[in-house]
């Protein structure tokens, strides 16, 4: 019996512990900025969905109450400017990463299926692929992709690591070009909610889709935009027979929101108020950030949305890492996310404010 973790790289952020502890041993204690992790409170209105859920003691079911999807169609309208969505448009799942890693799987893709991902992007990707046998493929842009075996093109606005943001003209041609390919579109758009110097758009935008959801899925999560990373909720919503299929799927392998958490769900997607204080937490924390790490020699690539500034003082990015961790500040190595970012960090400005001015401190000695 073959070892299926043989398929799959190096686990990245083993490699960063002894910096870790470099950082550590710093008299003032770490400043962690190498993961985008939300350490603000729940929301209270959250909390409360949440706990008036709390007696659950059935099992929920994968596709989630009739309230959820409500919520999901509801707030996809409202936010990413989809129009005519149904329930059979949208499928909670139990986080985003578990989609993504499972997703190729999922799909049926396997020996001799390719599948594409941005040349700097959120390792769960290639995982994705490897778990399922199929081959991990690079671009720079869509069009200049091999369509031959090409089964599910990645795109990912805002990216991760570099907070870059797709134009709607290159959604459009990315869109336009898969399809003409028959090429499922998955587009990550976690950070959607997080721009800062750009306004990021959805693919489900009818200027993006052409009002047909045919061939695109996009994935959203409450990780981010509402503290939700420990409730594990995260949705897709696009083209209904993939959807319906990936229900079917799904069912079978018992991957269910708790219903507590479809509750909290609800909840989160109706409320603005805590999206808008969570906006200007992380802004303040960004620039403060930004502000210090440029004073400190470093240049700022990108990064017009998400958690995370892409820094390079255009040396070895291990040799940054190692820099950093003695001053107490851990962030993460850039090739983490492919080999174009070995001169860059990424830097998450998740910390508390507490914690970020110990950096913007420590930058400036």
């Amino acid at each position: 019996m073959s070892a299926v973790s043989s398929r799959l790289p190096v686990f990245p952020w083993d490699r960063l512990e002894p910096y870790k502890a470099t950082a550590a041993s710093h008299p003032d204690g770490i400043v962690d900025l190498s993961v985008g992790t939300p350490v603000d409170p729940v929301p209270a209105v959250i909390q409360q969905a949440l706990a008036a859920a709390a007696d659950s003691p059935g099992y929920p079911t994968v596709w989630g109450t009739a309230a959820l999807r409500d919520a999901l169609t509801g707030w996809a309208e409202r936010r990413l400017g989809a129009r005519g969505l149904e329930h059979t448009n949208v499928l909670p799942v139990v986080g985003s990463k578990e989609l993504v890693a499972w997703l190729p799987t999922q799909l049926g893709l396997g020996a001799g299926d390719k599948v594409a991902y941005p040349r700097l992007a959120y390792p769960t990707y290639e995982v994705g692929a490897r778990l399922a046998g199929a081959e991990p493929v690079v671009y720079d842009e869509p069009s200049e992709l091999d369509p031959a075996g090409l089964k599910l093109l990645w795109l990912n606005s805002p990216s991760n690591p570099t907070g870059r943001v797709l134009s709607p003209e290159e959604l459009r041609r990315a869109v336009a070009w898969a399809r003409e390919h028959g090429v499922l579109v998955v587009s990550d758009e976690c950070y959607l909610e997080l721009g800062w110097e750009a306004d990021p758009v959805s693919v489900l935008h009818p200027d993006i889709c052409g009002g047909s959801y045919e061939g695109i899925i996009a994935v959203h999560s409450l990780s981010k935009r509402s503290n939700l990373a420990g409730y594990r909720s995260a949705f897709i919503a696009g083209d209904a027979a993939v959807l319906g299929e990936l229900l079917q799927i799904r069912k079978h392998g018992g991957m269910m929101i708790p219903a507590p958490v479809q509750a909290a769900t609800v909840a989160a997607l109706a409320d603005t108020a805590h999206v808008t204080e969570q906006r200007a937490r992380y802004a303040a924390r960004r620039s403060a950030l930004r502000t210090a790490f440029e004073g400190a020699g470093f240049r700022i690539e990108h990064s017009e949305a998400s958690l995370y500034l892409w820094a390079t003082r255009d040396e070895p990015c291990w040799d940054t890492v190692g820099e950093l961790s003695k001053r107490g500040i851990l962030v993460a190595p850039g090739d983490f996310y492919g080999a174009a970012g070995e001169r860059f960090v990424r830097i998450a400005f998740t910390a508390t404010d507490e914690r970020v001015e110990a950096a913007v401190r420590r930058l400036a000695e």
